[in-house]
């Protein structure tokens, strides 16, 4: 955890008054002297008293020298006078975790854009659900308690809550109540938590009680039925399909079983259906509260000492695997990832007919740490700015940071911010330790994906729904070719990255402008209302 800033006492406590050179000459010379009687042929003019003189010229010297003083001081500004000193004889050397870093106020020019909030146009979030839907809300009531579904999510922690989402929305098509949905076992990671380990349950069936009942288990009579199992459910099935293939059957054995959900489910759904999916993304999908309550901690130790940028690396072993990408750390590394894809060639989800590089140059791969470090130098971010990354263990471990810890030396973590003993309960719980990284991601004043992936998803649609807090999506297509070119001046290749990413910053953007866009991705127009009758120009 970052300790506080501390400053080294200084031991010139005493204050000093500027005399000017000839006063102080004469005041000496009159010091030195003895107190004699003046030859005079005038016995009028004789010194009765040389004490009382030299202590009339003292006041006077010393009402001389304030004067000046203060005249001086009014030809400044009014800040401390340690501003007007040379910066060298200002120690401002802080120690934060074993990391000394030197903080240089020239180093903050034209921070202020970096941090600077993006212009949400009005919009806030809105879901005001037809008469229609609510009327059909307490129509089914009835059929709920006659037809239960049940869904088994697989996947990491944000592909789950995308499953989550989709099948509530499923159990309101099908008119069903909705057993708790139940995670399965990840072959990756082992994680072996269930939805109330990671999730409020009691938070999530208040917030949908009024759509979509949900039961914590089935009534007795259906605990010896075997369920009906769906048979795949297609791409993108829309609302029409589910009620012609899955109504029947449910209709008839009251009880549903359905797999393998992910990216399932029509992005293009009537209205009240959007808003139904961000009410569960954005309302009723809550953390447990003791994750919530870590998550929590750990953003505020970060937010202690001002804002705080956050990232979600894609650095490690598997993803170079999954991506078909090289990390470009060395030789040993490439041939490493090569290796492995070989052995696991089911492994690689990208476009098998290209090579790394092609990949990379169409935008497909993640930056590594280096092009991250350049990225955000041309986006004006402060080197002193504080960096909370996310993310699994990257291929090389800390070597493979050097780039950007060179740059940013103020890069924590969640195992450099927790106390001792903080995440102890959760070592084994990747799930739980995905949902710690997304509550600082979410409450940071600006986040960053180094590549696209669920949890940036989730982000950028739960960001644009509070405010449309800063999000920087990287040009990876259009930047690559600069980062590539070594003899681009860096001032030229800062203004290009720049002004390649001044529409990126997370604005207000339309679902509707592209087809297939995910609501909880874009969140405007059906869940999110203009308030000041500012448009969008996406």
């Amino acid at each position: 955890m970052a300790k506080p800033k501390t400053f080294k006492k200084q031991h010139h406590s005493s204050s000093y008054i500027s005399v000017p050179s000839h006063i102080i000459a004469s005041i000496s010379l009159l010091s030195q002297q003895k107190p004699t009687k003046p030859i005079s042929k005038h016995p009028s003019f004789k010194l009765k008293n040389p004490i009382l003189i030299l202590l009339c010229l003292l006041i006077l010297a010393l009402f001389i020298s304030l004067n000046i003083h203060f005249n001086l001081l009014n030809t400044h500004s009014p800040v401390p006078l340690i501003s007007h000193f040379p910066r060298r004889f200002i120690p401002m050397k802080v120690k934060i975790d074993e990391k000394d870093t030197l903080l240089n106020g020239d180093e903050e020019t034209d921070s202020g854009s970096f941090w600077g909030e993006v212009d949400g146009m009005g919009y806030k979030g809105c879901l005001g659900f037809s008469r229609e839907y609510r009327k059909a809300s307490e129509a089914g009531a009835a059929r709920e308690r006659r037809r239960y579904l049940m869904v088994v999510v697989s996947g990491g922690l944000n592909q789950q809550r995308n499953q989550i989402v989709d099948a509530v929305v499923i159990a309101r098509v099908l008119g069903a109540a909705l057993v708790v949905p139940v995670l399965q076992v990840n072959v990756i990671w082992g994680d072996e938590s269930e939805f109330s380990d990671i999730f409020d349950l009691e938070h999530f069936k208040w917030v949908l009680a009024d759509d979509v009942r949900i039961v914590s288990s089935l009534p007795s009579t259906y605990l010896r039925k075997r369920p009906v199992e769906a048979s795949q459910t297609p791409f993108h099935a829309s609302p029409h399909w589910l009620q012609q293939h899955y109504g029947p059957r449910l209709r008839r054995d009251g009880l549903l079983l359905i797999r393998g959900l992910d990216s399932r489910l029509s992005h293009d759904l009537p209205s009240d259906l959007q808003k139904l999916k961000c009410k569960v993304a954005f309302h009723a999908l809550k953390f447990a509260p003791r994750i919530l309550e870590l998550g929590n901690r750990l953003a505020e130790r970060m937010q202690s000492h001002g804002p705080y940028l956050a990232l979600h690396l894609r650095m490690e072993k598997d993803v170079w695997v999954r991506t078909g990408c090289s990390p470009g750390l060395s030789p040993e590394f490439d041939e490493i990832i090569e290796s492995e894809r070989r052995r696991h060639p089911e492994l690689l989800t990208a476009k098998s007919n290209m090579t790394a590089h092609e990949r990379k140059l169409a935008g497909l791969c993640p930056l590594n740490a280096l092009e991250v470090a350049r990225l955000l130098e041309a986006l004006d971010a402060p080197r002193n700015a504080r960096i909370y990354w996310a993310g699994g263990q990257p291929l090389g471990g800390k070597e493979a940071l050097l780039p950007l810890t060179r740059e940013f030396p103020q890069l924590y973590n969640k195992e450099d911010l927790a106390l001792p003993g903080e995440l102890e309960p959760f070592a084994k719980k990747a799930s739980i330790m995905a949902a710690i990284d997304y509550i600082v991601c979410e409450k940071s004043d600006v986040f960053m994906p180094s590549h696209g992936g669920n949890m940036g998803h989730a982000l950028q649609g739960h960001r644009a729904y509070a405010g449309h807090k800063k999000y920087i999506t990287p040009n990876k297509r259009q930047m690559l070719p600069y980062f590539m070119n070594s003899s681009l001046p860096e001032a030229e290749f800062n203004r290009i990255v720049k002004e390649l990413h001044q529409d990126s910053l997370g604005q207000p953007e339309l679902r509707t402008s592209k087809m297939g866009r995910d609501v909880t991705k874009y969140p405007i127009p059906e869940c999110m209302c203009n308030t000041t009758g500012a448009h969008s120009s996406s």
